[in-house]
This record gives C-alpha cells, structure tokens and sequence, in this order.
C-alpha cells in the first residue's frame, strides 16, 4: 500500500469514529432514540474496524 492511501485510511478511520460520538452524544442530549445510537454504534464500530485492519498490513 502507498502511503498516501494509508493516510487516507487512517483518517477516514478516525473520522467515523468521531462523527459516530458526535451521533451517540447529540442522540443523548435530544432525550434519546434508538436509531440514533444504532447509528453512533455502527460509525464508532466502522472506524474502530478501518484502524484494526490497517495495522494488520
């Protein structure tokens, strides 16, 4: 693999990972709801996988 694609993994990887908080937080404040924190769950767990996989290689 190339760097730059490397890079570019990684950063989608901690991007998920943020924007799956950031779902997780704002679906607490509005008073909950289960699709919001599925979401949360699913992004923090996609950018939780990027990262693993790219430190197997």
């Amino acid at each position: 693999m190339t760097g730059v694609y490397q890079r570019f993994v990684f950063v989608f990887g901690v991007v998920a990972i943020l924007l799956g908080i950031a779902l997780l937080v704002e679906t607490a404040a509005a008073g909950g709801g289960s699709v919001g924190y599925l979401l949360g769950l699913l992004f923090v767990g996609l950018g939780i996988g990027r990262l693993y996989l790219l430190r197997r290689r």
